[in-house]
């Protein structure tokens, strides 16, 4: 199958709730994604972390009902909800038969709107975070990527680690856990996909009774940062017999109309599989590694391509050097029609296997949303897929790639290496 068909219904509640739904009746349940633009980016000054312990602690009882309690009537229910959180974006993954969405909707609406944060289970899922950010501080893969995004960063929220540092966690409050809810979990943000077996007349009720009680404004979002780290190379000392690299330069945004040129552009030098460049010359060719990826990551506040790898100490100066020259050789000669064709290959079949659930059918309809892409862009994307030329992967890449901007993060006892200029 090269295309995905999925027919999608814009449903707007009375209360004048979005939605987007596609109506899927042949098995009896629903699932919904439910997204709050701003995620973690939204902690106040000072408080990083809250958002991240808040979301935790949503499903440790609502209303009247505790912990245990809350966690019976969903089990009760067959229901699932999990709530997550990143830099851009707070998201409740909803599941449940339809025989009991209206039972169902209401224990998702307690937790959204009337959590009880009560301080046991603060305290026991702070603990929680806290073990998390020591042995963060322990994992090297964990310490490359956070020095790279304090320096690509700096003091935007994408510079820090969402689940904040050791004394920001402990000084949280249940006060605390209160403002972090009003500062993500607002109407102004509010982005739904439902599918499965609903209509819109009755999706329309279920979204006034979900989100009616929630405030309609939330903080004010985070200001998009430009990229602006030099290319060099910084070393973090850690005791282990192999190098934890975390690379990058200046991305792409999401609606540059050069997107599609780059993502396969990407693909080609260090997507999935064995098949980049990347995994050739460094895996294959010279055995340095088990395995190496760069991609593009447009965020909604910055934009970068990245990438990483893991080699032995003795070994890591020659993976930068290899990363280096491939950088040069894509930005000089672009890609052969034979990668080219092999890539849109790829991208083009794997596509519709994204569409093979509810729950992430829902995931793709809330994307496709927050990104302002359209209803018709599943039918459409492998298209423009398909109608990137390498002439066109040629001028983006000149335009994109740049080997002297590249900023590299190498943790581990690296032989032959010198930190250098651009941090």
């Amino acid at each position: 199958m090269a295309s995905a068909e999925v027919d999608i219904e814009e449903v707007t509640s009375p209360g004048g709730v979005e939605a987007w739904l596609v109506n899927e009746p042949s098995i009896p349940f629903v699932a919904l994604e439910i997204r709050f633009k701003g995620g973690a980016s939204l902690d106040a000054p000072g408080k990083r972390g809250s958002i991240n312990l808040m979301t935790a602690i949503l499903e440790e009882g609502a209303g009247d009902m505790d912990a245990r309690a809350w966690a019976a009537a969903r089990d009760s229910l067959a229901a699932s909800f999990d709530f997550d959180v990143h830099n851009d974006a707070l998201s409740i993954s909803a599941k449940f038969l339809t025989e009991n969405m209206d039972e169902a909707a209401e224990l998702l609406r307690l937790a959204m709107e009337d959590p009880r944060f009560d301080q046991d289970a603060l305290d026991r899922v702070r603990a929680q975070v806290q073990s998390i950010i020591r042995s963060n501080g322990n994992d090297p893969d964990k310490i490359a990527g956070d020095t790279f995004d304090r320096l690509a960063w700096g003091n935007h929220p994408y510079g820090t680690d969402l689940n904040g540092t050791a004394e920001s966690v402990a000084a949280l409050t249940r006060e605390d856990m209160l403002d972090a809810k009003a500062r993500v979990m607002a109407r102004d943000r509010l982005y739904v996909g439902a599918v499965g077996d609903i209509d819109a007349e009755r999706l329309a009720a279920l979204l006034d009774k979900l989100f009616s009680g929630l405030p309609e404004t939330g903080a004010e979002q985070a200001e998009h940062m430009d990229y602006s780290l030099q290319g060099g190379l910084t070393v973090v000392p850690f005791d282990t017999p192999q190098s934890v690299v975390s690379f990058g330069q200046q991305g792409i945004k999401r609606d540059d109309p050069d997107f599609f040129p780059a993502f396969v552009m990407m693909e080609i030098l260090g997507g999935s599989g064995f098949n980049s460049r990347l995994m050739e010359e460094v895996r294959e060719k010279r055995g340095l590694t088990y395995g190496i990826y760069a991609y593009l990551a447009p965020m909604d506040y910055g934009e970068i391509i990245g990438g990483g790898v893991a080699s032995a100490n003795g070994r890591v100066a020659q993976v930068i050097e290899v990363v280096r020259d491939e950088w040069a050789k894509l930005a000089e000669e672009g890609v052969s029609a034979e990668e080219l064709e092999r890539a849109k290959k790829y991208l083009t079949g794997a596509y519709p296997l994204r569409f093979d659930g509810n729950g992430r059918i829902a995931n793709i309809l809330v994307g496709l949303q927050i990104e302002g892409l359209g209803k018709d862009y599943i039918t459409n994307r492998n298209s423009f897929v398909e109608a990137v030329t390498a002439e066109d992967v040629k001028r983006v890449a000149k335009r994109l790639i740049d080997p002297d901007a590249l900023h590299f993060v190498v943790v581990g006892a690296p032989e032959g290496l010198e930190e250098t200029a651009g941090n």
